[in-house]
């Protein structure tokens, strides 16, 4: 179950399975409620009609039975008075016993005391008047019984067997109560069979077992066939990355299907992924060969001055191995500093008062080439890094220094919920087209110039991404006096803090 198309299909055959099941139980369920119902009915109908028999005082010879089916009529007590014909065995009614024997009514005996009284009528008149008027049916009748009997209106209902003419079988039995015009509770016990029930059961049931199985053949088999079409896309991007992978050729891409679904979504999204990996490689590898070179000047000139030095101690030139020390460091520590924040290091979550950080930073700055005009100092706080916004503070003016003509204007202001830092000045400016381009690693628009005149072409860099991991955002426009000007945007940090200013 190590694939998805064998997760697939062995879920999708038991969920099938599972409603199949269900449904199945509830067919059967109401096909037996449907057919017991039925079955009921049927016995009930026969019930009443021998009880309404019995009430109207039909005698129990004459009383109309379905042969087909078995009844019993028996008392309280479980006499039987009555079964039908071809009854032979029955179980689970009042009594087993299919033999009738009703005692003698009160209108019969009446009867035959009549029949005697009559033989007698010539001997002894008076007697004879009398006996009539105290005998039911007297003046000739009869025929006569006391009023209607009663049937109850609740019927009940038993399950038990019976052998009617010599065929054994299973039978719901309705039972009716009934009282007879001679008070005599009696109880008819009507059968229906449900050999018909148990056999449309049995029918359907052997349908489904024999039809479930197949359907989940089908079921299985067709999910199969599916997942393995709708995954043969995604085997395809796996191969490919496979193939990537051994060859490590980034500039490769994985199949895109032309269907507009997920798969082919993932294939794009997958191809996505890999072009921005080929350019983050590209540009790791095209800084790192870049940092070797700006690393290769000083530390070879460096290293000239020290031999020469060493050979010739009279020759050494101190203040420019001095001057190469510390352009080795700096562009050590911006490499470093690149470094850190291409891991993703989150500035610090301290407040700063950026008027006084830039306060400070102009007080400290001495021997630039040209004046700096602060032009406007708004207090001001945001949060983040004191160190990492006076670093980019310091890239922006020494990049100002380096191409203003004559002077540098610095303005710190609040536009809506943002700080708005500008450094510009009176040079030549950015030519639109660069004006992103300047923020690349390395990059120098002036390439005439040497690296010791310019930098190494990661002050701007370094700026960007600080400014963005502190949520702002730096960008370069044109100056007033026709110079670059560059505009750092920061949130301001809310009101209430209680954190002190960071420290670096």
């Amino acid at each position: 179950m190590g694939s998805v198309r064998a997760r697939a299909t062995v879920g999708a055959t038991l969920v099938v399975a599972v409603a199949l099941v269900a449904a199945g139980l509830l067919l059967v369920w109401l096909l037996r409620d449907n057919l017991q119902e039925q079955v009921g009915l049927q016995a009930e109908v026969t019930g009443r009609d021998v009880a309404a028999q019995l009430a109207t005082g039909r005698a129990l010879d004459d009383l109309d039975l379905d042969h087909a089916r078995p009844v019993q009529v028996v008392d309280r007590d479980g006499r039987v008075y009555q079964v039908s014909d071809g009854l032979e065995r029955i179980t689970g009614t009042g009594s087993d016993s299919v033999t009738p024997d009703p005692p003698a009514r009160d209108g019969q005996a009446d009867q035959a005391e009549r029949g005697e009284g009559r033989e007698r009528a010539d001997e002894d008149d008076d007697d004879d008047d009398d006996d009539d008027e105290e005998r039911p049916g007297a003046d000739g009748d009869e025929d006569s019984f006391p009023g209607p009997g009663e049937l109850d209106e609740e019927i009940g209902s038993v399950t038990g067997s019976a052998v009617v003419d010599g065929e054994d079988g299973e039978y719901l039995f309705a039972v009716v109560e009934v009282t007879t015009p001679w008070d005599e509770d009696l109880v008819v016990y009507a059968g229906a069979p449900l050999d018909v029930e148990r056999a449309a059961i049995d029918s359907v049931r052997s349908s489904m077992l024999a039809g479930v199985p197949a359907l989940l053949a089908v079921v299985a088999g067709v999910t199969w066939l599916v997942t393995r079409r709708a995954l043969r896309p995604v085997e395809g991007i796996r191969r490919g990355m496979a193939d990537i992978t051994r060859s490590e050729d980034l500039s490769r891409r994985v199949p895109e299907p032309e269907a507009r679904d997920e798969i082919g979504r993932l294939a794009r999204t997958t191809n996505e992924t890999l072009a921005a990996l080929e350019s983050s490689v590209e540009r790791q590898r095209r800084f790192v060969a870049d940092a070797s070179h700006e690393l290769r000047s000083p530390i070879a000139s460096l290293r000239t001055q020290l031999e020469v030095g060493e050979a010739h101690p009279e020759l050494l030139d101190l203040p420019g191995a001095v001057q190469d020390t510390v352009r080795l460091q700096g562009l050590a520590a911006d490499l470093l500093l690149l470094a850190r924040l291409d891991a993703g290091e989150r500035p610090l979550s301290a407040t700063v008062e950026l008027g006084r950080l830039v306060d400070e930073v102009l007080e400290e700055r001495v021997g630039d080439r040209h004046p700096v005009h602060l032009a406007e100092l708004a207090d001001l706080t945001v949060r983040g890094s004191r160190g990492q916004l006076a670093r980019v503070l310091g890239n922006l003016l020494d990049n100002a220094q380096r191409h203003a003509a004559g002077r540098v204007r610095v303005s710190l202001r609040a536009v809506g919920d943002e700080a708005l830092l500008e450094v510009g000045d009176d040079g030549a400016g950015v030519p639109e087209a660069d004006r992103e381009r300047i923020f690349e690693r390395f990059v120098r628009l002036d390439d005439a110039r040497s690296r010791d005149e310019g930098g190494a072409g990661l002050g701007l860099a370094i700026a960007r991404d600080v400014a963005r991991r502190h949520s702002g955002e730096l960008g370069v426009g044109t100056a007033p006096e026709g110079g670059a000007l560059f505009t750092l945007r920061l949130p301001l940090a809310g009101r209430g803090s209680e954190e002190e200013p960071a420290a670096g």
